[in-house]
């Protein structure tokens, strides 16, 4: 049998870990893989675009466990009631090819995204940051802020969106939350948002290259965490950002980020650090305190590799929790597939006296 999580069942998770406790939890299991970065087969996402969104599968493998993920993204759904971005993900044993694990990965997604837009933060925005702007207050916005919060001691948020009803809607869920010390205001405009902001977080839905943050808007020091923009054709920040000399742009997987992060604006050869060498080692997140920073977010399968391996982990604590799926046939002749067609309930007609009808 497979275990299976639905959206319920990762919910009774959260409940029962606490969300603070998984956010850290996924926040640490991230960072190990992406310092065992040389252990994971990668590729780029295979990707099928139409008029209107995409859909995608993010695969990878460390030779023990393999993991896909499934997911799309159409900006246009809420018009019509539906979720932006929807996904389900599998982790497998490599040896046999068996799954071990199928589950939602909406929800999860919004999670893991959260934990590595921090990960990438701790080691790339300055240690005394406590105030954020975020931009886009979509179905993101909220995962984003407790991240911060919890993770990385934010204080202040700056919240702005073209949707007055998104920014008022993170406002109520976060009056709800009741994160003691927290300050939020919602602003008139990006540039107001932005203004003396320690950490820009862009998380926007629309799919088209668009400019949010212009040049004029950054300050020294600032942290860019860039997270909306995830496909060809769609991008948050002017290209005169990224040329900024006092500028370090870090990404996840390279190649993939030339596909469809900020910097399939540049020219190939434009300089960029991937995450992994900042964790080992090999490059600086940050060099001195007034530069630039900006964290190039796509999403890369690892992180869901991570997040699922974390989901598994849980439910071998918490097998109280665990659902099965009847997914793989369970033979007691390997080689007789067709042996469980026989096995049919009482009274019903068999494979054989189906055929000889």
């Amino acid at each position: 049998m497979v275990h299976y999580l639905g959206v319920h069942h990762v919910r009774q998770l959260l409940a029962h870990v606490g969300m603070p406790a998984f956010l850290q939890r996924l926040e640490r299991e991230i960072e190990a893989d992406y310092r065992r970065w040389g252990q994971f087969d990668k590729s780029p996402r295979h990707a099928i675009h139409s008029a209107v969104g995409v859909i995608e599968l993010m695969p990878t493998s460390d030779g023990r466990w393999y993991c896909f993920k499934y997911v799309n993204g159409h900006p246009k759904n809420t018009a019509e009631g539906l979720l932006t971005v929807t996904a389900f993900g599998v982790l497998s044993d490599v040896d046999t090819g068996y799954p071990l694990l199928l589950s939602e990965l909406t929800l999860t997604t919004a999670l893991r995204t959260a934990a590595m837009s921090v990960l990438a933060a701790r080691h790339m925005a300055r240690p005394e940051s406590r105030c954020m702007a975020l931009i886009g207050n979509g179905a993101q916005s909220e995962f984003q802020a407790l991240a911060f919060y919890h993770g990385l001691g934010v204080r202040e948020l700056r919240l702005f969106d073209t949707d007055a009803h998104a920014s008022a809607k993170l406002a109520a869920n976060l009056q709800r939350m009741q994160l003691p010390g927290l300050r939020w205001h919602i602003c008139a405009s990006t540039a107001q948002a932005v203004a003396g902001a320690d950490i820009v977080t862009t998380a926007t839905a629309d799919k088209r290259n668009a400019t949010i943050l212009l040049p004029e808007m950054i300050e020294p020091g600032m942290h860019l965490n860039a997270v909306g923009g995830d496909c060809p054709g769609k991008t948050e920040l002017h290209p005169d950002i990224l040329r900024r000399a006092d500028a370090r742009v870090v990404v996840e997987y390279e190649p993939q980020s030339r596909i469809e992060g900020e910097i399939q604006q540049m020219p190939a050869d434009f300089a960029v650090t991937e995450f992994a060498d900042v964790l080992q080692g090999r490059a600086p997140g940050r060099a001195h305190p007034q530069e630039v920073t900006v964290f190039d977010s796509v999403g890369f399968a690892l992180e869901d590799f991570s997040a699922l391996r974390t989901l598994h982990a849980l439910l071998q604590e918490h097998p109280r929790l665990a659902q099965s799926l009847d997914l793989i046939p369970q033979l007691s002749d390997p080689k007789n597939l067709f042996g469980l067609l026989d096995a049919t309930p009482a009274g019903a007609p068999t494979a054989a006296a189906a055929c000889a009808a």
